[in-house]
Order: C-alpha cells, then structure tokens, then sequence
C-alpha cells in the first residue's frame, strides 16, 4: 500500500516538470518574437562535414558576384605579375624580356599557391582558390607561350564579359540573379521575392547594372589589350575594378533597402 507522502511527492514532481514546459515554451516565443522585430536569422550548427560539400546552384550563383575577400585575393597575382614585369623590365637590371615574363609569372602563379595554401592551412574552403588559380595559370601559359604580357590578362577579361553576358541573359529570361544572390544571402535562402512585383523589377535592373558594371571593367581592359599596354591592364584592373565593385555593390545594397524598408512600412502602417 502506498504511503499517503507519495502522491503528493509525485504531484509535486509533476507540477514542477509542467512548469519547467512552460517556461521553455515561453523562452522559444521570445527569442521568436526577437528574431522577427529584429528581422534576424536564427543560427543553426553546421554539419562537421559541411565545408566538403559542394555549393548549391544558387550559392555558386551568388558567390559569383563577387566579395571583398574575393577581390583581394584576386588582385594579389595581378599586382604581383605588374609589379615583377615592371620592375625586371628595367634596363639597369639588364635581363631579357622573355626572362623578366617568365619571373613575374613564377610570381603571380607562386602567390596564387600561397593564397591557397594559406586558405588550406586554416581549413577553409579552396574552391575560389582553385579557380583563382586556373584562371592566372591559364593565363601565365598564354603569356608565356606568346611572349607578350598582355595575354596574362586576356582570360580575366573574357571572363568577365562572360559573366555580363549570364547576367543579361538571366533577365532576358526573368529569372534575374542578383535576385537569387539576394535570396541567399538575405532572405534565409527563400527565392519568394517572383511573388513580389516591386522586388522583382528592383531584381531586373539591378541585374542590368551588374552587368553594365562588369562590362566597363572588362571594355577599359579589353582596350589596353588591343593597344598592347600590358601593365596598363594590371594596374587599371586592380585600381579601376574596385571603386567600381564598391560603388555598385554600395547602390544594389541601398536599392534594395529602400524597397523592403518602404514594403515593411506599408505593412505596418496597413
């Protein structure tokens, strides 16, 4: 037979479990409601295994448009190819102008490695490395195989008339990709932005602008290519792409505030 303290010890268990519930319950609205004023997103642990799987369609989409870091580690081969060819170039130093090439290639191609390397030793991903990497090695073949500097550049700005190209052709289409880009990175992966008409026509031109934008880097490149001023190339794609980068990226950031802040607003107020 059961004492008459037990019911009330196991009563007195269940009303402390029930209330435990009730607090985890009201904690989880909270930190809900948080997130939702502050319009933030929610962290959630990545898979150990996550840095060896391959990108979705839509992150390659938007890691293609470019990145601070990206730029940087793309204009490190650059510099180092101008600077070399440059400097080894000079008359004092007395060497050939096919032996000055061939160093300032060892030292693009050799800071391409170290880029990766140094990307390798801290277990980051290496893909952009990699492609980094094919980019300056096919064009460090090209220079060499010609003799001429120039042709270092000339991948870089087939590229990224290329890439101008994939962005008109995406509008042409309606499926803009600063859209897809905006949907990754902002809208916690969610491509619901078609259903809105005013994101949509914002997604379309800014696509226009991107590819305008990459249009004028690669144009001024592609006309010092014709004219044959090799480290006029470098320097202008270094100097040149990133107040362009960086005024574009600033303006597609700004537009699309302005519309969902304007969209929020109107909600709120309706």
């Amino acid at each position: 037979m059961t004492s008459g303290s037990e019911p009330r010890h196991v009563a007195h268990e269940s009303v402390e479990e029930r209330l435990g519930e009730l607090v985890g319950e009201a904690e989880e609205k909270i930190a809900a409601e948080i997130i939702a004023e502050q319009d933030l997103h929610p962290v959630t642990k990545s898979r150990p295994d996550d840095e060896d799987e391959l990108p979705s369609m839509s992150e390659q989409i938007a890691e293609q448009l470019g990145g601070v870091r990206g730029l940087i580690e793309s204009s490190v081969p650059v510099l180092a190819f101008v600077l070399l060819n440059v400097l080894l170039s000079l008359e004092a130093l007395g060497l050939e102008k096919r032996e000055a090439l061939l160093w300032a290639i060892i030292g693009s191609v050799g800071s391409a490695l170290a880029i990766g390397g140094v990307r390798l030793a801290r277990r980051q991903p290496v893909r952009h490395a990699v492609n980094g990497l094919f980019g300056i090695a096919l064009g460090a073949w090209l220079a060499w195989r010609t003799g001429d500097a120039k042709n270092f550049y000339l991948p870089g700005i087939l590229l990224t008339f290329g890439q101008a190209a994939v962005l008109l052709v995406s509008v042409a289409f309606r499926k803009p990709l600063i859209g897809y880009a905006w949907g990754i990175m902002a809208n916690k992966g969610k491509q619901d932005w078609f259903a809105n008409s005013r994101l949509f026509r914002t997604f379309q031109w800014l696509t226009v602008l991107w590819a305008v934008s990459l249009s004028v880097r690669a144009g001024i490149q592609f006309v010092l290519y014709l004219m044959g001023e090799a480290n006029a190339i470098g320097i202008v794609r270094i100097l040149v792409s990133w107040p362009i980068y960086a005024a574009t990226f600033a303006y597609t950031v700004w537009a699309i505030h302005r519309v969902t802040s304007a969209q929020r607003r109107e909600t709120a107020v309706a």
